[in-house]
């Protein structure tokens, strides 16, 4: 059963578009809100997304943006890059 579940699942993908599959990965690869500060230093997580996000750009025909997220990613893994305040402290607090 469980072979046939796997049998549909490569022939899904092979439906779909590199970019298609790039985007999935991206998402997949995206740090969640709620985990930001979980994985905030977690250099392998910052450049996969960052890498990820490379190849999406890429696929769509936007190599500065990108070469800026592949230089993004190599930051993370060369450790020239550490982790930015938090988005949250950043924006202006509703008084109620």
């Amino acid at each position: 059963m469980l072979e046939n579940t796997q049998l549909s699942q490569k022939a899904s993908l092979q439906d779909l578009s590199n970019l298609e599959l790039a985007q999935a990965l991206a998402g997949r690869l995206a740090i969640p809100h709620q985990d930001w500060h979980r994985l905030k230093g977690d250099r392998k997580a910052q450049a996969a997304q960052q890498l990820a996000s490379a190849l999406v750009f890429l696929l769509k025909e936007q190599p500065e943006s990108a070469l800026s997220h592949t230089n993004q990613a190599q930051g993370w893994l060369n450790r020239s890059l550490k982790a930015p305040p938090c988005p949250d402290h950043n924006q202006p607090k509703i008084k109620k």
